[in-house]
């Protein structure tokens, strides 16, 4: 009985390893995918644009990133993409203006 729960156990541990180790794997090809497409809004791919979305929405807020995002949605023809780009552009917009009033209180 001691044999066969260590085997299973055994079993049970690299069953868990593997799918770690998958995981893992999974996972950073997901992020190499995202990091090689990020700055390529105007693709003809949409997989890549929205990549590129996606990078742009951890950006700080700034005149070029909204000039760019306002351009981009002049551009997109896919009104989920341009939907999104908006939402990204009225974050950005909101934190410079936050940033703008309190470089002014101070």
């Amino acid at each position: 009985m001691k044999d066969r729960t260590k085997r299973t156990l055994k079993t049970a541990g690299l069953t868990v390893l593997a799918l770690g180790g998958a995981a893992a794997v999974a996972a950073f090809l997901l992020r190499d995918q995202i990091s090689r497409h990020r700055r390529d809004l105007f693709s003809p791919h949409p997989l890549r644009r929205l990549a590129a979305l996606g990078y742009m929405a951890g950006e700080h807020a700034s005149v070029d990133n909204i000039t760019l995002l306002r351009d981009f949605i002049a551009w997109e023809p896919r009104p989920l993409l341009r939907s999104r780009a908006l939402a990204i552009v009225r974050r950005m917009e909101g934190e410079a203006r936050l940033r703008e009033l309190e470089e002014r209180s101070l």
